[in-house]
């Protein structure tokens, strides 16, 4: 796998609330987190731009609220946030898109000639499914290594309820499939750094 000099890694709500499962309910992808560190670890070390996504839940009963400790980055990402030798960009939103945020991250990444996206994050089937979407539909190159995304069961019409895992599985089977993005494991990812 190709990945650009200066193709971006896009690090989508790895923020502390997403840890209140008694909120969410069961997640996958449990080693997520630890790929994700070793995307931002791999990126800031070979000088490529990151970007950190935060979700701004205006939902008052959210663990993701501005105010609330769940707002901020997990851990492991608050340490990594401003120690890579590349461009840094911190992005807020309130939707699932991050190209919808403050500051604008097309923008950005039309300043920097940036053109290939690499999404890690949470929620696989929310907003890191959306960014990747819109990121196709805008014309980036736009790689999902999916074992670095993460999201949880959910009910939706009818009582239908599908596990974290069906979830991400046909988040990964639209997004691929339907030609908005190539997704992968983080392995690839790395070895073509």
């Amino acid at each position: 796998m190709d990945i650009a000099e200066n193709a971006a890694l896009v690090v989508v709500d790895v923020q502390k609330g997403f840890e209140e499962l008694g909120f969410w309910g069961t997640r996958n992808n449990p080693g997520a987190d630890d790929n994700i560190a070793a995307l931002i670890d791999a990126w800031q070390s070979s000088g490529r731009p990151v970007v950190f996504v935060r979700h701004d839940s205006v939902k008052a009963e959210s663990p993701l609220r501005t105010g609330y400790e769940g707002n901020g980055f997990k851990e492991y990402v608050e340490q990594r946030r401003g120690k890579g030798g590349g461009a840094e960009l911190l992005v807020t939103k309130s939707v699932n898109s991050a190209f919808l945020g403050a500051p604008d991250l097309g923008a950005w990444l039309r300043a920097a000639g940036i053109s290939q996206l690499v999404l890690a994050g949470i929620q696989t089937n929310m907003c890191v499914e959306t960014t990747a979407r819109m990121g196709g539909n805008l014309g980036y190159d736009v790689v999902v290594p999916w074992d670095a995304t993460y999201t949880f069961g959910l009910e939706g019409p009818f009582g239908w309820r599908q596990s974290a895992d069906e979830l991400a599985r046909a988040s990964a089977v639209s997004l691929h499939g339907g030609g908005f993005a190539r997704v992968v494991m983080t392995e690839e990812v790395l070895a073509g750094c």
